[in-house]
C-alpha cells in the first residue's frame, strides 16, 4: 500500500515526495502528466534531483514509487480501467499537492483546483470505500482567508465565506478545503495552509523563481512603498515539506487544520532587508509608505507591456496585495506539534537571491544518466 501523492513534479510536492521516501521510507503512488511511462520518470528526476542524487532516486524508483500516467483533471485522470483500479486498491492514503497557482488565470484555478480536485476527492472515496482510507490531506492555502489587513489570523477564523477574495487561486482553494470536507465526511482529514513558500533554509538552490524575481526586484530597490515595520509571512519549504509529511504520518494529529507560517514571529520588511543590506555591504533602502498607491498604479500599467519589463510588473502586480496587508498567520499548532519554527527568512535570503541572480534566475538541470536502467531519457 503507498500514499497517493499528486503535485510530485511541482516545487513543493518534490520536496513533500523526497521527505516521505528519505525521511519515513513510504512507498508512493505518484500521477504525472507526460506523453510516455518514461518521459514522467525524466519529469520525476527533474524534479527531485534537487534533493536526491541519482543512485538514491533510481533506487526508489525500482522499490517505492509507482508512476501512473495521467492528468490530473481527465475523468479517472485519463487512465485505463485495470490502471486506475490498480491506484485505488494500492492507495491507503492520499496528499493532494498538486494546484494551478496562476492567480491571474480564472480557467486554469477552475480547472486544476476545482475539477482536479474533485477527481482525487472521487479516487479517495472509491479507496474508501473498497479498503478504508487512512487520511485525506488537502494542501491549501492561507489566502482562503480572504482580505485582510493588520492581523493575526488563526486556523478556525480563516474562512468566512462573507470576505471577497484577492484572486481566483484563493478562491478555489477556499472551495477545495469545502468539497474535502463535504465529500469526506467521515474521513480523518488534515488541512494544511502555507503562507508565502519562498527558498530552502538548507541551501540556496531552488527551481521556483515567480516569487524570487519579485523579491529580488524589491530588494534593489533603493525606496519601497511599504512601512517598514510592517510583517510579511514567508515560511522556508523545507519547513512546510516535513510538516506535511510528519503529520500526515502521525496516527493522531491533534488538529485537522495547520498553518504552515512564521506566525507572530514572522519578520517585518526593516528587519529583512537590514539583513540583505549587511549582506551586500549596501545602504538600507527608505521606506515611504505614502508611495504605494502610485507604485501599485504604475505596477498595473507596466503589467500590461511586453518584454523582461512587463513580467516583472505581471509579478509585482499578482503578489502586491500580499506584500501589503501586513496581516500573519497564527502558527502556534504546528510548532507545538513539531517541536520547533520555521527558519527566520532572513538567515537564507541573501543566498537565495546571491544563486537566483547568478544562475539567471534558472535551474541547470542534470541530465538522465545515458547507462541507468539500460536505457537514455
Amino acid at each position: 500500500m503507498a500514499i497517493f501523492l499528486t503535485g510530485s513534479t511541482g516545487y513543493l510536492g518534490a520536496h513533500v515526495a523526497a521527505n516521505l521516501l528519505d525521511g519515513h521510507g513510504a512507498a508512493l503512488n505518484l500521477l504525472v502528466r507526460a506523453r510516455d511511462p518514461q518521459d514522467a520518470q525524466l519529469r520525476l528526476w527533474r524534479a527531485l534531483q534537487l534533493h536526491l542524487e541519482f543512485p538514491r532516486f533510481y533506487e526508489h524508483l525500482q522499490t517505492k514509487v509507482r508512476i501512473f500516467v495521467g492528468d490530473l483533471t481527465a475523468p479517472g485522470f485519463g487512465l485505463g480501467r485495470d490502471e486506475y483500479d490498480r491506484l485505488v486498491h494500492t492507495t491507503d492514503s492520499v496528499i493532494h499537492c498538486a494546484a494551478s497557482l496562476n492567480r491571474k488565470s480564472e480557467k486554469s484555478c477552475l480547472n486544476v483546483n476545482l475539477r482536479g480536485t474533485l477527481e482525487v476527492l472521487t479516487l479517495a472515496r472509491h479507496a474508501e470505500h473498497y479498503h478504508g482510507l487512512r487520511r485525506f490531506s488537502e494542501v491549501s492555502t492561507v489566502a482562503v482567508a480572504g482580505k485582510r489587513s493588520n492581523e493575526v489570523v488563526t486556523e478556525d477564523r480563516s474562512i468566512d465565506w462573507e470576505r471577497s477574495d484577492y484572486d481566483p487561486y484563493a478562491r478555489t482553494k477556499k472551495f477545495c478545503e469545502h468539497m474535502t470536507r463535504v465529500l469526506l465526511p467521515d474521513t480523518p482529514k488534515t488541512v494544511f495552509r502555507p503562507s508565502i513558500v519562498l527558498g530552502d533554509s538548507r541551501h540556496a538552490e531552488t527551481t521556483q523563481f515567480d516569487m524570487v524575481k519579485a523579491f529580488v526586484f524589491l530588494a534593489g530597490l533603493p525606496v519601497l512603498p511599504f512601512r517598514a515595520t510592517d510583517k510579511i509571512d514567508i515560511v522556508n519549504v523545507d519547513f512546510v515539506a516535513d510538516a506535511i509529511a510528519t503529520l500526515h504520518q502521525k496516527d493522531q494529529p491533534q488538529h485537522e487544520t495547520y498553518h504552515l507560517s512564521s506566525g507572530t514571529s514572522s519578520q517585518t520588511f526593516r528587519e529583512i532587508t537590514a539583513a540583505l543590506a549587511e549582506a551586500q555591504e549596501k545602504r538600507r533602502p527608505i521606506f515611504f509608505p505614502f508611495t504605494e498607491k502610485p507604485f501599485t498604479n504604475s505596477v498595473n500599467f507596466l503589467s500590461n507591456r511586453k518584454g523582461t519589463l512587463g513580467y516583472g510588473a505581471s509579478l509585482m502586480k499578482v503578489f502586491m496585495p500580499y506584500l501589503v496587508w501586513n496581516t500573519v498567520f497564527d502558527n502556534t499548532r504546528v510548532t507545538a506539534e513539531l517541536g520547533r519554527k520555521p527558519v527566520p527568512f532572513s538567515r537564507y535570503s541573501f543566498p537565495l537571491m546571491k544563486f537566483s541572480r547568478e544562475n539567471n534566475f534558472e535551474y541547470k538541470y542534470k541530465p538522465w544518466p545515458t547507462a541507468a536502467g539500460g536505457h537514455a531519457a
